[in-house]
């Protein structure tokens, strides 16, 4: 397993829809981070709408990303929550995370 963080920015005015989509996540989406190597998958977010996310991949951040994008089901989960994020443009935001270098861990 390799331990993954990432960064992203939800829009202020959207904090909140975000949060509650997130409450009830598609089960087809969930399965489908499952079947792909996405485990203890956790999101945390500032007031102002800065995102870490975490998770273990079973493999590597660039196989866990590649499973998904062959996913039919992340395509519409991405297309929808694009207009939730900064900076995005035509850009999904599974395209604009940028692994963080993991620099301490404590089991």
């Amino acid at each position: 397993m390799q331990r993954i963080g990432f960064l992203l920015k939800v829009k202020q005015e959207k904090i909140e829809e975000y949060k509650a989509h997130h409450k009830s996540v598609w089960p087809e989406m969930l399965d489908a981070l499952t079947r792909t190597g996405w485990h203890n998958y956790s999101l945390f977010m500032r007031p102002d709408g800065l995102l870490f996310g975490y998770f273990e991949a079973e493999e590597s951040f660039a196989a866990s990303l590649a499973g998904m994008a062959a996913e039919e089901v992340n395509e519409r989960w991405q297309a929808f929550m694009a207009p939730y994020f900064e900076g995005m443009g035509t850009t999904h935001a599974d395209e604009m995370m940028v692994e963080l270098e993991e620099v301490f861990h404590l089991d």
